[in-house]
């Protein structure tokens, strides 16, 4: 069979590179070509385009990388064109994988939403369009199933993929002690915009806790240069690149951009901050679109605050200080947190996530006659 997967980002780059390991143990000879990163690669997959090229956040942002974006656009549909696929499996990315499920599907090629849009929190109306454009629809949250079902689509169930990404990583273990002192995580995110943005705060608390390493977990996509001018008044901060497993299983706490490393470092039982700040402008927007309660992937999922927000001018200095000391420093709440990850965990937990993906892309495509 041929595949052709999208993804956009880091996260999706690690939940495709998973994926690509169980296609391949069900079709040992599957073609793969892919959009996303190092890790898809590395699992088998023939990368069409990385996604450090593609990674604009925020509705500003994106106007003003409209062009780049069209061009992306353009670029997609004639390699798909040329390439043919059994199949397209589109990895959240939702703007971009939309434009394409729309303009596929009625072409005949089949499409298959793996990790859907998060339609629940805005854009609800574009429930019926989404499931006219895809043939299968495969969620990773257990309140996706029964939001999409509630309308009146079907949906499957898969469970979280990034459980087993953890549970892989605890196997491993920690690896070699990063530093002699109890260490703190700083997760700016993978894209510049975002780091550009979120980084300085977080470095205002540093010199605040001496008894204290931070470390900086930098994506993959990012460039020592890029990094280098945020931590030249900080020679005591140390940097770890594409090794925030690693970092997790030994950090004391974290502050940690708003996305997939807040559930990452709740499933690794890490106490967190969640950060997020944005363009005046992005965020006036998303505060008048968007219709959930939280901004963390952990109090979504968990239906309460379990773990401290902290958004646009509320992510100061001052807060993330106070905030930071509570998770340190007190035992009681700590504990509480650790009753509320392992809630967590269980809610998430309906068994190898990427191995349900595959089966059930591979029945789709059996069923279908491919």
């Amino acid at each position: 069979m041929r595949y052709y997967i999208i993804a956009g980002e880091a996260s999706g780059d690690l939940h495709g590179s998973n994926l690509i390991r169980e296609i391949l143990k069900l079709d040992p000879q599957a073609l793969i070509r892919c959009w996303g990163g190092d890790k898809m690669e590395a699992a088998g997959g023939v990368l069409a385009k990385h996604y450090k090229d593609l990674a604009f956040m925020g509705f500003a942002e994106v106007v003003r990388n409209l062009p780049t974006i069209l061009g992306n656009l353009g670029y997609c549909k004639r390699d798909i064109d040329a390439f043919k696929p059994d199949v397209l499996v589109l990895i959240n990315y939702s703007a971009f994988n939309l434009r394409i499920a729309k303009w596929a599907h009625p072409r005949g090629f089949k499409t298959v939403f793996y990790i859907s849009p998060q339609v629940w929190a805005w854009k609800e109306g574009r429930v019926k369009a989404i499931a006219a454009a895809v043939d299968r629809i495969l969620v990773i949250l257990p309140f996706e199933q029964e939001f999409y079902c509630r309308r009146g689509v079907e949906v499957t169930y898969v469970g979280h993929p990034l459980l087993e990404a953890v549970r892989e990583a605890r196997e491993l273990g920690p690896g070699t002690p990063i530093a002699s002192k109890p260490i703190v995580a700083l997760l700016p995110g993978s894209r510049r915009q975002e780091v550009s943005k979120k980084l300085p705060v977080m470095l205002q608390v540093v010199k605040a806790f001496p008894a204290y390493t931070f470390v900086v977990g930098q994506a993959p996509s990012l460039e020592d240069a890029f990094l280098a001018p945020f931590l030249k008044d900080y020679p005591e901060i140390q940097v770890l690149k594409g090794r925030t497993y690693e970092l997790l299983q030994q950090a004391r706490a974290a502050l940690v951009t708003s996305g997939t490393a807040t559930l990452e470092a709740a499933l690794f039982g890490v106490p967190e901050i969640v950060c997020y700040k944005g363009s005046p402008i992005s965020y006036l927007l998303a505060r008048t679109l968007i219709r959930v309660p939280y901004i963390s992937l952990v109090n979504l999922i968990m239906n309460r605050p379990v773990v401290l927000e902290l958004i646009q001018k509320d992510l100061n200095a001052e807060n993330l200080s106070k905030g930071l000391r509570q998770l340190l420093d007190n035992p009681e709440a700590a504990y509480r947190l650790q009753q509320d990850y392992r809630e967590l965990w269980e809610k998430l937990d309906e068994g190898n996530a990427p191995r349900k993906a595959a089966l059930t892309i591979l029945q789709f495509l059996n069923e279908s006659g491919a």
